[in-house]
């Protein structure tokens, strides 16, 4: 009674004309359209991602971990695999703490901001832009596809000092690089604050962030740690190539969650991204064969192994900015002058190198980005715009690998020099002779 008493009293509702009538049922329509699309997540996206990021994992661990495991000697095979084990666990930890904050938040043009540190205010409801209007992705998707990235690019460091450095020193020094130079060069070419993202620096999926980045730091570890004893005197071949081949497999396989999850969304960019990187690869390998063929008079398989890495590098920074063909252009270019790499250039330097990561990564690196900055005109099959310029875009492609070249090199000689002497570099002479498995870990890879 109460109730009715209440709408007797109520004003009396007008009556509407048919047209009157109409117009206001179509007019909450109208304002819908005209209202900003709501913020979406694609179920599709989030299960991609997912897989993505579980592909980079396998990269890592076991893929790179097998792959350096077989070229190291056996007495160092173990202190190989715990190296990349430990560097990537301990890099994902740190991306929590504080890595993720530095990387994706803040104003500034080099650093972010420790507005969330430790994960602060990201949650359950969180959403993390993927670049695309209208579409996001949870946080905590991104946040785990990002540490996996800051994950394997520090332990790709790892293959460039192998066989005789502390195992104290590795992670004091990973824990250095990490933050000085991994998050400022994310943060410069990834966030949309970062100074080369606003130069309009294209790096798809980490051709300066990850390889360059990394290649920059295992070359001034080779010259620091200095050279392997015996090396350029005595014989020092991978003890297993079988097994760099299955380290190599999964990190093809891998990649596809690399290249392709960079993408940050299941559509054809994606699709794009993941044929490239099929193409890209296939290329270089022939082309590291077909080199050592006619340099060598025999094509290895180490080489054609080393070659397939070489293309995935190389076409890492471009993958979903160019077209199929621009793609396999890449590889060959990679494969070639990544053989060079591990070859003439190293002699050049003078480094102990001791898995090439410099010659593989930071040489492949540096093709791959620059010629993103060719292969990404609509003219030559790539997405960019019809405004697009090689001559303007080279030029800001160049700018983003000395930028990158400098600030790693510069951070890794000074967190070479404070590791050294806080713990030391390099382990005893007699450690290294019998061989980091049982002076640093106490165990064998082999018994016989």
């Amino acid at each position: 009674m109460r109730l009715l008493s209440r709408i007797a009293a109520a004003a009396p509702v007008p009556l509407l004309t048919p047209a009157a009538a109409v117009a206001s049922l179509l007019a909450p329509a109208a304002a819908l359209a005209q209202a900003p699309a709501a913020a979406t997540v694609d179920k599709g996206d989030v299960a991609w991602m997912m897989v993505s990021t579980v592909l980079v994992i396998a990269m890592t661990v076991p893929g790179l971990a097998l792959f350096y495991g077989g070229l190291a000697r056996a007495k160092n095979m173990l202190a190989v695999l715990m190296q990349v084990f430990v560097v990537f666990s301990l890099i994902t930890l740190l991306w929590a703490f504080y890595g993720y904050s530095i990387a994706f938040t803040g104003t500034g043009a080099f650093f972010g901001s420790f507005e969330k540190v430790f994960l602060r205010g990201v949650g359950m409801q969180t959403l993390a832009d993927t670049f695309t209007d209208g579409v996001k992705l949870p946080e905590y998707v991104f946040v785990a596809f990002q540490a996996t990235f800051a994950g394997i690019t520090t332990a790709l460091i790892v293959g460039s000092f192998a066989e005789r450095i502390r195992f104290g020193a590795v992670l004091l020094f990973s824990v250095l690089w990490f933050t000085f130079s991994y998050l400022p060069i994310a943060h410069m070419v990834w966030y949309g604050e970062g100074l080369l993202f606003k130069d309009g620096a294209l790096d798809f999926a980490g051709g300066t962030v990850v390889h360059i980045n990394a290649g920059v730091a295992g070359l001034v570890g080779a010259w620091m740690v200095g050279k392997r004893i015996g090396y350029g005197r005595e014989a020092m071949p991978p003890h297993s190539l079988t097994l760099t081949m299955v380290g190599a497999s999964l990190l093809w396989v891998g990649w596809f969650g690399f290249n392709a999850g960079s993408n940050l969304e299941s559509t054809a960019g994606a699709a794009l991204a993941l044929l490239n990187t099929l193409l890209a690869t296939g290329a270089a390998t022939l082309a590291w064969s077909a080199g050592e063929a006619m340099t060598k008079g025999k094509a290895s398989m180490l080489g054609a192994a080393s070659g397939a890495i070489s293309g995935l590098v190389g076409i890492t920074p471009a993958a979903g900015l160019v077209g199929p063909m621009g793609a396999i252009v890449i590889g060959l270019a990679a494969g070639f002058v990544c053989l060079w790499g591990v070859n003439g250039l190293k002699r050049m330097l003078g480094a102990d190198d001791a898995f090439d990561v410099f010659g593989v990564h930071g040489v492949g690196g540096i093709v791959g980005a620059l010629l993103t900055g060719v292969f990404n005109a609509p003219g030559l099959g790539g997405t960019g715009g019809p405004d697009f310029a090689i001559g303007s875009q080279l030029l800001i492609q160049a700018k983003g690998v000395l930028i990158t070249i400098v600030w790693s090199g510069v951070v890794a000689l000074i967190a070479y020099k404070l590791v050294d002497l806080v713990v030391g570099l390099r382990v005893p002479e007699d450690a290294e002779r019998e061989g980091l498995d049982i002076t640093s870990h106490g165990e064998s890879a082999y018994h016989y």
